[in-house]
């Protein structure tokens, strides 16, 4: 990243980083600022692997991803066009031109579930977003996922979540080549985990 993009980058880094530290509610045990920091690096690590060496392209998906769960600040439901409105009430005082807001509002709005990317950087910041269902640190990624889940009443109780979580994984895919190679398979055999300990006579 040249000097121009990373005087800037570090900036709404450090700016965001503050904002969700001081800010976002000790209820969000998933939505957290360790899960925004957490897409951030995955997205690098996904548009690594996708070829993407447009420097502002790799610019405007780290401040997407910083951005993605801002509305969380603010709101539960509709998380997602509230990150976008703060993107476009602060992003200009950094510099930001109003075609880059656009696209990053895109990306961020791509995450919204269901997944509905229709780029390459939006598929990039989906697949980043839920790394995790791929991943060997699933299993207390979505325990923290239920707590937050059970604490808002999203779920009533443990067998709730569980046929929930199963519904989600069957539902869910990744739409770059690479994360469909390297997280899918660990995913498959998390469902078929799932599955197997919430048979019926378990219930």
């Amino acid at each position: 990243m040249n000097s121009r993009y990373s005087a800037i980058y570090h900036s709404i880094h450090s700016h965001i980083v503050a904002k969700l530290q001081q800010g976002l509610s000790p209820r969000y045990t998933y939505h957290s600022l360790g899960h925004t920091l957490d897409v951030l690096e995955q997205t690098q690590q996904i548009a690594t692997r996708e070829g993407i060496t447009n420097e502002q392209d790799l610019f405007l998906l780290k401040v997407a991803a910083l951005y993605h769960d801002t509305g969380f600040l603010f709101v539960y439901a509709g998380h997602e066009q509230k990150g976008c409105e703060l993107g476009i009430e602060e992003l200009p005082g950094f510099g930001l031109t109003p075609p880059q807001i656009k696209k990053i509002c895109g990306l961020i709005m791509a995450t919204k579930i269901p997944q509905s990317p229709k780029t390459k950087l939006e598929q990039i910041i989906c697949d980043a977003d839920l790394d995790y269902l791929g991943r060997d640190d699933f299993e207390p990624i979505s325990n923290s996922l239920y707590k937050e889940f059970l604490d808002f009443g999203f779920v009533k109780d443990h067998i709730d979540w569980m046929q929930k979580q199963i519904g989600f994984l069957e539902f869910h895919r990744y739409f770059t080549k690479s994360s469909q190679q390297l997280r899918q398979p660990k995913k498959t055999a998390q469902l078929l985990k799932l599955k197997a300990t919430n048979l019926p006579g378990d219930q």
